[in-house]
């Protein structure tokens, strides 16, 4: 095996185009080789000690969250808990505090994991993910970036670089909310994201959800503001989604608990959105979820 310690982008770029495979924190790589799931590339390139991965940057109308940084920072940091709550709330829900301080949103989102947390929050916020090669880089929604379970429209010899998230009203609010079982080294049975505007009447004027873990990608669903009146939210969600059988649900217990876990997601939104300090995560604010 080869094994390359990049610090700048430049290096990283070059050892993909070279055939390596990055890593930062290893967190799925890892494990999963350990289990069997896949062998480990025979070329490898660090990327954790690259600093401009590791970077928050806030824009006139963006933020700019570099792919390199860690779900330690996200929940914690006053930007991303002020502005884009819902992914405070999912990465507060990453695997064990040991996981939270070395994974990262890039390895996160690349890995494509339809269960994966912070996807869901990334698609209501309508965020993109910059990919960079060596001589280029092309700016790609991130609801475009997965084609499958664990799969990316990316080449080989692309990195991730950063994740670009545009600017929020003032009368909004996001939320993610999941199912789980217990409260470390979980994986989401189901999960759902919200992203919620209000009219100067307080009425809400623009509502966007998202589902993990109930079809191959994570999926955006269609519901208007009136069907949050109408409380049929969570209706909605269980009809749109397409969820699987295997060894932690059935599809018929995801079908009806991702509509449980969507309405929440929008309530929770809707009432951050009108002022409400409901802390991150969402799940142990609100006693959702393992006790």
């Amino acid at each position: 095996m080869s094994f390359v310690i990049a610090t700048s982008v430049e290096e990283a770029l070059a050892a993909l185009a070279n055939g390596a495979s990055p890593i930062a924190g290893g967190t799925d790589l890892v494990v999963g080789a350990r289990h069997g799931k896949f062998e480990l590339p025979p070329e490898l390139v660090a990327i954790d000690r690259i600093e401009a991965l590791a970077t928050i940057e806030i824009g006139a109308d963006s933020m700019r969250i570099g792919s390199g940084v860690t779900h330690a920072t996200l929940m914690a940091d006053p930007a991303i808990v002020g502005s884009y709550t819902a992914v405070a709330d999912a990465a507060a829900l990453v695997g064990s505090p040991a996981t939270r301080n070395v994974g990262t949103i890039g390895g996160n989102i690349m890995n494509a994991s339809p269960a994966m947390d912070t996807g869901a929050p990334l698609v209501v916020l309508g965020a993109s993910v910059e990919l960079a090669r060596v001589g280029s880089s092309r700016v790609v929604p991130i609801g475009d970036l997965w084609s499958g379970p664990g799969q990316t429209t990316a080449s080989a010899d692309e990195l991730c670089t950063a994740v670009l998230v545009p600017s929020r009203p003032a009368a909004s609010g996001t939320a993610y909310v999941r199912l789980e079982y217990r409260r470390a080294m979980e994986i989401a049975v189901v999960g759902a994201a919200a992203a919620v505007e209000l009219a100067d009447d307080g009425s809400i004027s623009a509502v966007a959800v998202a589902l993990s873990a109930v079809a191959p990608t994570i999926i955006s669903i269609e519901i208007e503001p009136a069907d949050v009146e109408r409380g049929s939210v969570a209706e909605a969600a269980s009809q749109q989604c397409s969820p699987i059988t295997d060894l932690r649900a059935s599809d018929r217990y995801r079908r009806h608990c991702v509509g449980v876990i969507a309405s929440r997601a929008v309530d929770a939104a809707a009432r951050r959105a009108a002022g409400e300090s409901i802390a991150v995560p969402v799940n142990r604010a609100l006693g959702i979820g393992a006790a």
